[in-house]
């Protein structure tokens, strides 16, 4: 069985025991988080819309991740105008440890 949750404007096909990084939640490690599936397939059966009023996925926050570091340059010439920057996300990192249909 697996499901599909919406989370930080993304949406993640996940199942049971899987790990994922996620966009930061604000939990602490150790904390149990919900989400409300969009999507839920059991099998030949997919549930959707008004059927998944009481579904819900759990999920376990195991800590913090980074991102890849992006880098970038911007430059105009003959004004000597530089500019060098960078950027690396941070997620939460949960593992799913139960999904109900309800």
């Amino acid at each position: 069985m697996y499901a599909v949750i919406r989370t930080g404007g993304k949406q993640e096909r996940v199942a049971e025991g899987l790990r994922l990084n996620v966009e930061r939640l604000g939990k602490q490690e150790g904390d149990e988080v919900t989400f409300s599936p969009v999507l839920l397939v059991d099998g030949d059966n997919v549930v959707t819309g008004a059927d998944l009023a009481n579904a819900s996925v759990a999920a376990r926050v195991l800590g913090e991740a980074k991102g890849p570091k992006i880098t970038g340059f911007t430059y105009k010439n003959k004004t000597n105008q530089r500019k060098r920057w960078g950027h690396r996300q941070k997620y939460t990192t949960i593992e799913i440890t139960s999904i109900t249909k309800g």
